[in-house]
């Protein structure tokens, strides 16, 4: 995994996401699929995955899920997802979504609005990560987890 760029990426969608209303994260256990991430600080286990099946609308609207768990955030903590087909060094930040970090698993799902014909259905590969924005004068990125998946884009049917 390129941690550099799910760092940027991660970094960059919850600076924007600082001043969008805050919305709880979906609780629920379900499907998912992809590797674990990184261990926590505390040792605990903290994960986020991808599912393998992504949302493409004929508008170019992409939805991305999975789940994460993630414990010990003090901080605004965001799931923020990542998309890339063809070319591995072109990605597009799809949505992020608010975490709690109550050592829970949950629900994420983004979605975003790309131009259409950006992607099609097939093959891709979508980043996520876990990221918590510590405050001490300039917010300053703390990964939980991070994850990278091959999915499948699926088109949707209007």
């Amino acid at each position: 995994m390129r941690f550099h760029q799910a760092a940027g990426s991660a970094a960059v969608t919850a600076l924007l996401l600082l001043a969008a209303p805050s919305a709880g994260a979906v609780s629920g256990q379900g499907g998912s699929a992809g590797p674990a991430g990184p261990a926590g600080p505390a040792g605990l286990s903290e994960t986020v995955t991808v599912d393998p099946t992504g949302r493409l609308a004929a508008d170019g609207t992409v939805t991305l899920s999975g789940t994460y768990r993630c414990t010990g955030g003090t901080g605004r903590t965001f799931v923020s997802s990542s998309l890339s087909q063809g070319d591995s060094r072109v990605r597009k930040s799809v949505g992020g979504t608010r975490a709690v970090c109550d050592g829970a698993e949950h629900r994420w799902r983004n979605t975003d609005r790309t131009d259409p014909g950006r992607f099609e259905a097939g093959a891709a590969t979508v980043e996520a990560s876990v990221m918590e924005l510590r405050f001490g004068g300039l917010p300053l990125p703390m990964f939980h987890a991070a994850a990278e998946q091959s999915v499948t884009l699926v088109a949707d049917v209007a």
